[in-house]
């Protein structure tokens, strides 16, 4: 018997987690008799040791869920740490970290017993993003053609929460004997989700107006981002840039010395884009942001969209590539 944590922050996501966990911890036995779930905001610890500590009746094991354990402070969660010291074989405990951050005693007793995590957040690379969404169509048993993934993948974006719905009702309109392509899938796609903040300055730094146009929407809408927060992620951006102007930093490692990170792609990254841009491109960047936050606090009868758009567009068109096309 073991004990598991589920991490994560999209709701949708963590109860998914763990109602494939429990289904797959109750087997073919009787739910009503093996498991006990404390999912209100009232329960305390003491009461998921005690049923933790119960022996099963007439089954083999106990399954014992407790959600948002991260609510409870260090004295609260110390009877619960005795118990990971040496728990009861015959039960099998479900905690579900929930919001905030879990007390030293508590994560350091989970490493101990070295608990099963099951983490519910998808990764933030495109990429690996990817083969993460092709992993939950796997499990669903529906099959997809790459270009579909792809597809609803980016459409999906940080809104990964949505994914579930969207699979269930893919199976209930083709089944699971059919291959699906972008035509069969994206009428079930709804409207387009959020993106995280990387996608929106890449774009910029490539010089892609059109796209990065649309990640901005993306972002503001679906993703709810007020205009002063997308001001803020591009600032951070740019101030990076800053840094590097006048420090002569030639690779890597001499880049990320000076922005104070450490050595890796991020330090290349930026490098690499302030070549692009030079020291007049950045300062540039940097008078565009403050004449936008201007704008925003009403210098300009501008709709804040508007100011934003102009904005985006203008530093897209910043580089070599932008200035191109």
């Amino acid at each position: 018997m073991a004990v598991h944590l589920i991490t994560g922050d999209d709701e949708s996501l963590v109860l998914t987690a763990i109602g494939d966990l429990v289904k797959q911890l109750v087997g073919d036995g009787d739910r009503t008799l093996m498991v006990d779930d404390f999912d209100n905001e009232e329960f305390e610890i003491r009461a998921v040791v005690d049923s933790a500590q119960t022996p099963p009746f007439l089954t083999d094991r106990r399954v014992v869920v407790a959600r948002g354990v991260a609510r409870f402070n260090t004295e609260e969660v110390a009877p619960l740490v005795a118990y990971l010291g040496d728990p009861l074989p015959s039960t099998e405990l479900v905690l579900v970290r929930g919001s905030g951050r879990m007390p030293k005693s508590l994560t350091d007793a989970l490493k101990a017993a070295k608990v099963a995590t099951i983490d519910t957040a998808p990764p933030t690379r495109a990429k690996d993003r990817t083969g993460w969404f092709e992993e939950q169509i796997h499990q669903s048993g529906l099959k997809l053609e790459p270009q579909a993934v792809q597809r609803l993948a980016e459409w999906l974006g940080e809104d990964a929460g949505r994914l579930q719905g969207i699979l269930e009702t893919l199976q209930s309109t083709y089944g699971t004997g059919k291959t699906l392509r972008v035509a069969d899938v994206a009428p079930f796609f709804g409207d387009a989700g959020g993106v995280p903040p990387w996608d929106l300055t890449d774009a910029i730094d490539r010089g892609d107006t059109t796209r990065a146009l649309q990640l901005l929407h993306r972002m503001m809408r679906a993703g709810e981002r007020h205009p002063l927060q997308v001001m803020s992620i591009l600032h951070g951006h740019y101030s990076k840039l800053l840094t590097l102007d006048g420090s002569n930093a030639r690779d890597e490692a001499s880049a990320a010395a000076v922005m104070g990170i450490k050595p890796g792609f991020p330090a290349k990254k930026a490098l690499d884009q302030y070549r692009k841009l030079g020291g007049g491109g950045t300062t540039r960047a940097i008078g565009l942001l403050a004449q936008a936050d201007l704008d925003l606090r009403g210098a300009k009868e501008w709709p804040e969209e508007l100011v934003m758009e102009v904005l985006v567009a203008r530093l897209s068109r910043l580089g070599p590539t932008g200035a191109r096309r």
